[in-house]
C-alpha cells in the first residue's frame, strides 16, 4: 500500500508537467562533410577542406547567463573520412589573457578552471549516454563517458581511449585540432542524425559559452539540450575493431608489520577491447594490475556508517552506469569494489568479460563476469552482472538488473554459498528535462532463503532555471542483504557486544531550493537558498535519525564564494556507538543536537587560493568543533602544490570521552607536458594511526600506452613503525589490430 501510493506520488506531477520545449535538434543543426585525404592533427588548420566548410553559428552564453552571444567567441568546423570525426575550432582570446592551470592528461578541476574547448557526442540519439573529448589551451587531453540519470548528466573521466589532439597558440587566439576515431565511438551504423555540442572555457571572464543553448541551470554536458549533427550517409562500421593492451610489472616490497623480508614480484597480463558491432563492444582481463591506479584519499569518519569511495580500476568503468545506474543515493544494489577488494585488501581476479552497449536503438544491454583467486582465508569467488535497458518515449526507460556472488571450493560451485539480486526499475524524464522520476523493487535471496527480503524506493525531481524541489522514498528490509552492492545504513555496530546487526529502515527525503543569478551590475553571479530533511525510521515506524538543515550560498564577481547552513540532529543509537574510540561507548538511547556550519573560498583561478570550512555546534550529548582549511599554490601551467588540514576536536559528557583528530595532506602535481607528470602525496591519520607515502611518475610515450613508476609506503603512528612499502615499475602498450 505504502509503494503503491508513492507511485501515485510520483506520476501525477509527471503528467502534469511533461511538456516537450526543447528546440535545440531543430535550431542548432551542423552538417558534416567527407574528405578524401586525411586531416593532419598538428592545429595549424593548413589544408583546404577546412577553408571549404562552413563554421558553426555564434557560441552562446552558458553561465553565469544564458542569454546572448559571448564575448569571446568560437568559430568550429567538423569533417570527417572513413576513419576519423575532424573538429578544428579557433577559439579567439589575447594569448597574455589565457588560463592554464595543467598540463596533465584528464585532470578533471584544472580543465574546466583552465581556458578550453569540448566536443560533446551522442551517437545513439537518445540523450542518455554519450562522449566528451575535451582539450585545453595548453594541449591536455580529458576524455569522459556521459550518462544521464534523472535531470542531470554525469561524467566519467575515468574512461580512457584513443584518440589524437594538438593546439596552436597565436597572439590573439588559439586553435585547437581533433581526430577522433570511430574505433573510439559506439554507433549505430545506420544512424544518419547524432546529437553533438561544443563548449568553450573563458577563464579570463569566468565564462562558459555554448553552440547549442544550455540554460544556465544544466550542465554544459547535458545530453538533453545538444544539436544535431547530420550525416549525408550514415558512418560505417569500422574493419578491425580490436584492441589489445598488454601490460609488464615488477615490484620490490617490504613488510616488517608482518615479519616478512624483502620480495620481488613479476606480473604480465593485459586487456582486449573487440568491437562485436559498431555499437557493442566486448572487453576482456587477464590477471590485471591495478598498482598504477590511485589511493584512496583518507577521511575522518565520526559516523556510525561506512563511507563511500569511487571506482578508479579501468576494467569497471567503460559503461559502468548499466551496472551503477540502479537504486538510489544511500542503497546501491552493485558496488564494483566488492570485487577484487576486502577490506582495502586486495584479492587477485583471474580474469574478467564485460559486454555492454546498444543492441538496437532502444535497447542497451551489459553482462559482466569477474573471477577471483582463492587467497588466505578468503574462498575464490564468481560475480557475475547482468542489465538490460528498454528506452520508452524519448528519454524514459525500464532496466532490469540481475547479479550473483558465487563462492568457489577447489574450483566447484558451493551451493550453500551465494547472493543474488534481481531488481526492476522505471525512470521517467520529461523531454525538456526539467521533471524526472523513478519507481524501483528489488529483491535479494542468500543460501539462508531469508524473508523479509526487498528494497522498494521511488523519487521526484523538478529542476526550473531558478526553482527546483523533489523527494525521494526508500524502504529496505532487514534482509535485503546486497554482498556485491553497498547499504551502509542497513548494519548497525554494536560497540559493546563487537557485534553487527540488520535494522530494515525507511528514508522520506524532500528538498525544495530557489537560485538567483546575477545581472549586470549586480556584485554576484550566484546566490541560492534551500532546505532538505531526512526522516529515517525502522520499517515499523521507530526512528532512528532526522536531519534538517537550511543552506545559503552566494557566489560573488570576483569569484569568492561561501556557504552557511544550520542543521538539526536527532538520533536514535539502538545499540551502543562508539565514534571517537574511547574507552566507554555511547550508549542507546535518543539524541538531539544542532550544528553551525560555514566555508569559504577564495577566487581559484588565482595563483594562491584558500578555502576555510568551519563546522561548531553539539554533537551527541557533547560538542564537536571541526576546521578544514586547504591551501593551493598554482604555477601555471606546470605545477600545482597543496596543503589540506582537517582536525576534528569532539568531546562527549560524563566518561564517554574527548579527542583531538588530524588529518594532515600534503600534496605536489608536477606536469613536465601533456604526456609527462609526477603526483605525490603524503596523509598523515591520527584516527587510523597511519602515516603514509605515495608518489606516481606517468609517462605516455604514445597514445594510451604508458610507463608507471609507483612509490607507496605506509608507517604505523602509535608507536611509529614501519607497516608496508612497494616500489612497482609498469608498463602498458597498446595495439589495434
Amino acid at each position: 500500500m505504502k509503494y503503491a501510493i508513492a507511485i501515485c506520488m510520483l506520476f501525477t506531477p509527471l503528467l502534469i508537467f511533461s511538456k516537450d520545449n526543447v528546440k535545440n535538434s531543430e535550431a542548432f543543426v551542423q552538417q558534416i562533410f567527407k574528405v578524401s585525404t586525411p586531416i593532419g592533427i598538428d592545429g595549424e588548420l593548413s589544408e583546404a577542406a577546412w577553408n571549404e566548410v562552413m563554421p558553426t553559428s555564434p557560441f552562446i552564453n552558458k553561465w553565469p547567463t544564458d542569454s546572448g552571444l559571448a564575448e569571446a567567441q568560437t568559430q568550429v568546423k567538423i569533417l570527417y573520412d572513413d576513419e576519423f570525426i575532424y573538429v578544428s575550432a579557433v577559439c579567439y582570446q589575447m594569448s597574455e589573457d589565457v588560463v592554464i592551470q595543467t598540463l596533465k592528461r584528464d585532470n578533471t578541476s584544472g580543465f574546466w578552471n583552465s581556458d578550453g574547448f569540448s566536443v560533446v557526442l551522442d551517437p545513439i540519439n537518445q540523450k542518455s549516454n554519450g562522449f566528451l573529448f575535451s582539450v585545453n589551451a595548453g594541449g591536455a587531453q580529458m576524455e569522459a563517458s556521459l550518462n544521464v540519470k534523472g535531470t542531470n548528466t554525469r561524467m566519467d573521466s575515468n574512461w580512457d581511449n584513443k584518440w589524437f589532439s594538438a593546439v596552436k597558440k597565436h597572439k590573439d587566439r588559439w586553435v585547437a585540432e581533433f581526430a577522433i576515431p570511430f574505433k573510439t565511438l559506439r554507433y549505430n551504423d545506420d544512424k544518419t542524425i547524432w546529437g553533438i555540442n561544443f563548449i568553450r572555457n573563458d577563464m579570463k571572464r569566468n565564462v562558459y559559452s555554448t553552440w547549442a543553448q544550455v540554460p544556465v541551470n544544466y550542465n554544459g554536458i547535458d545530453l538533453g539540450h545538444t544539436g544535431t549533427l547530420n550525416w549525408e550517409n550514415a558512418p560505417k562500421r569500422t574493419s578491425g575493431n580490436v584492441a589489445l593492451v598488454p601490460y609488464t610489472a615488477g615490484s620490490v616490497s617490504n613488510n616488517p608489520e608482518d615479519g616478512e623480508s624483502t620480495s620481488g614480484n613479476f606480473d604480465v597480463g593485459g586487456d582486449a577491447k573487440i568491437a562485436l558491432t559498431s555499437s557493442l563492444n566486448l572487453d576482456v582481463t587477464l590477471n590485471p594490475d591495478f598498482s598504477n591506479v590511485d589511493v584512496d584519499q583518507q577521511v575522518t569518519n565520526v559516523s556510525r556508517f561506512s563511507l563511500f569511495f569511487p571506482e578508479k580500476r579501468g576494467f569497471f568503468l567503460e559503461n559502468s552506469d548499466l551496472f551503477t545506474g540502479f537504486g538510489s543515493w544511500g542503497v546501491r544494489p552493485f558496488f564494483s569494489r566488492r570485487i577484487g577488494l576486502d577490506g582495502g585488501d586486495q584479492i587477485p581476479i583471474l580474469f574478467g568479460a564485460r559486454i555492454t552497449g546498444n543492441l538496437n536503438d532502444g535497447m542497451r544491454i551489459g553482462v559482466m563476469d569477474v573471477q577471483t583467486k582463492t587467497t588466505g582465508d578468503v574462498n575464490a569467488n564468481n560475480f557475475l552482472v547482468a542489465s538490460v535497458q528498454q528506452r520508452l518515449l524519448k528519454r524514459s526507460s525500464i532496466k532490469f538488473l540481475f547479479n550473483n556472488k558465487q563462492e568457489l571450493s577447489d574450483g566447484e560451485t558451493t551451493a550453500k554459498s551465494y547472493n543474488r539480486t534481481g531488481g526492476l526499475e522505471l525512470e521517467y524524464t520529461s523531454d525538456n528535462g526539467r521533471i524526472s522520476g523513478s519507481a524501483r523493487a528489488h529483491t535479494a535471496t542468500t543460501d539462508e532463503r531469508l524473508t523479509d527480503n526487498n528494497y522498494y524506493s521511488t523519487n521526484f525531481n523538478y529542476t526550473g532555471k531558478n526553482l527546483y524541489s523533489g523527494f525521494s522514498y526508500d524502504y529496505v528490509e532487514q534482509n535485503y542483504i546486497t554482498e556485491m552492492g553497498f547499504v551502509p545504513k542497513l548494519y548497525h555496530y554494536d560497540a559493546e557486544k563487537d557485534t553487527t546487526i540488520r535494522v530494515g529502515f525507511q528514508n522520506f527525503n524532500p528538498w525544495i531550493g530557489y537560485k538567483w543569478y546575477g545581472k549586470e551590475g549586480d556584485n554576484f553571479k550566484e546566490q541560492e537558498i534551500s532546505t532538505w530533511s531526512v526522516w529515517e525510521t525502522s520499517t515499523n515506524g521507530d526512528l532512528l535519525a532526522r536531519r534538517s538543515s537550511i543552506n545559503y550560498f552566494r557566489l560573488l564577481q570576483n569569484n569568492f564564494r561561501f556557504r552557511v547552513q544550520f542543521i538539526d540532529y536527532e538520533s536514535n543509537l539502538i545499540v551502543p556507538a562508539n565514534l571517537i574510540g574511547a574507552d566507554v561507548a555511547l550508549p542507546t538511547g535518543q539524541y538531539k543536537y544542532s550544528q553551525f556550519r560555514s566555508f569559504f573560498r577564495t577566487n581559484h583561478l588565482k595563483k594562491v587560493s584558500l578555502s576555510q570550512g568551519l563546522n561548531y555546534g553539539t554533537f551527541f550529548n557533547g560538542t564537536r568543533l571541526e576546521s578544514n582549511t586547504e591551501l593551493n599554490i598554482r604555477q601555471q601551467p606546470w605545477g600545482v602544490f597543496g596543503l589540506a588540514y582537517r582536525v576534528n576536536k569532539i568531546k562527549l559528557s560524563d566518561v564517554y570521552g574527548k579527542a583531538t583528530l588530524h588529518l594532515i595532506g600534503p600534496k605536489a602535481e608536477i606536469s613536465f607536458n601533456n604526456n609527462m607528470s609526477w603526483t605525490t602525496f603524503l596523509q598523515y591519520n591520527t584516527q587510523a594511526e597511519n602515516f603514509n607515502i605515495n608518489s606516481r611518475f606517468q609517462w605516455r610515450y604514445k597514445p594510451m600506452s604508458d610507463i608507471f613508476i609507483v612509490y607507496s609506503d605506509n608507517y604505523a603512528t602509535t608507536p611509529y613503525a614501519a607497516k608496508n612499502r612497494g616500489l612497482v615499475f609498469k608498463m602498458t602498450y597498446w595495439l589495434n589490430l
